[in-house]
């Protein structure tokens, strides 16, 4: 059962979201009312989203480009995992073809219905999108070979659930292949408190060792995680620009520092054996 912190998050995390909906595209991971921000930027190529509906990229609030991590097959089946308003589902039902299948699932309402207003623009038909969270997954056992995920197990307040969750789906060798906010070090407990960090995509963030044992404690083999970009003071500063909450917790000033040289966007990619 959640607890009462995780609650707190849930709300948190889907009001952050629900309120992206409303701006047009603010994002998770960056201050909020802005159309991209740092983590978010230049993910995808022109040509992967040409054909896509025009809100759904501006909607996307992700760390990477898991469609092209996932390395997807003709006629395979892939959940996301906190969809949002559905670019990288699109752009999977386009790689696996009409003979594959792309879910997308998503707990907020807003982003349900605008992702779903973009698969009716996409002319997609292997296409579906669920409600629900990512640590209760509303599909059968083995169900998909492929979970995907950008920028949101990151959010959660139970990650192993979460990992659980994407076992139970994936069908034997079935892969994960996720883009995900990572740390190199461990933040202190006051700052991991700060509900701006969370729905900002760092206090949620895994170290890479605790990551990976998760993971392979959930059943998983083959764990690989690949930092892709190292985000430095400047960039951190841009990532925190919502401190201005509970700031007497703790010094902005040692926040930053905190963050600086720790703060990771990654490749996270497993298998679930045979």
């Amino acid at each position: 059962m959640p607890t009462d912190d995780s609650v707190g998050v849930y709300k948190a995390v889907r009001d952050r979201y629900a309120n992206a909906v409303r701006a047009g595209g603010a994002t998770c991971c960056g201050p909020s009312g802005e159309s991209t921000g740092i983590i978010s930027r230049g993910l995808y190529v022109r040509d992967e989203t040409e054909a896509i509906p025009g809100d759904a990229v501006a909607a996307s609030l992700g760390c990477g480009n898991p469609t092209l991590l996932a390395e997807l097959q003709t006629g395979e089946t892939v959940l996301d995992l906190g969809s949002g308003g559905g670019i990288d589902v699109l752009l999977s039902a386009r790689r696996v073809g009409p003979s594959g299948m792309a879910y997308g699932l998503d707990m907020t309402p807003e982003m349900l219905e605008l992702a779903r207003k973009n698969k009716a623009e996409s002319g997609l038909e292997n296409v579906e999108f669920l409600e629900g969270t990512i640590e209760q997954v509303p599909l059968p056992d083995e169900t998909v070979d492929v979970v995907i995920s950008n920028c949101v197990v990151n959010l959660s307040p139970d990650k192993d659930a979460v990992m659980r969750e994407a076992y139970r789906v994936l069908k034997p060798g079935g892969r994960l292949a996720i883009s995900d906010i990572v740390l190199r070090t461990a933040l202190s407990a006051t700052t991991r408190e700060l509900i701006g960090l969370w729905t900002g995509c760092v206090a949620g963030a895994l170290v890479v060792a605790d990551y990976q044992k998760r993971l392979e404690g959930a059943g998983f083999i083959e764990v690989s995680i690949e930092p892709t970009r190292l985000f430095g003071d400047d960039d951190v500063a841009e990532l925190a620009t919502d401190l201005s909450v509970k700031t007497e917790l703790i010094e902005r000033t040692q926040i930053l520092s905190e963050l600086g040289g720790s703060v990771m966007s990654a490749s996270v990619r497993a298998r679930k054996p045979e």
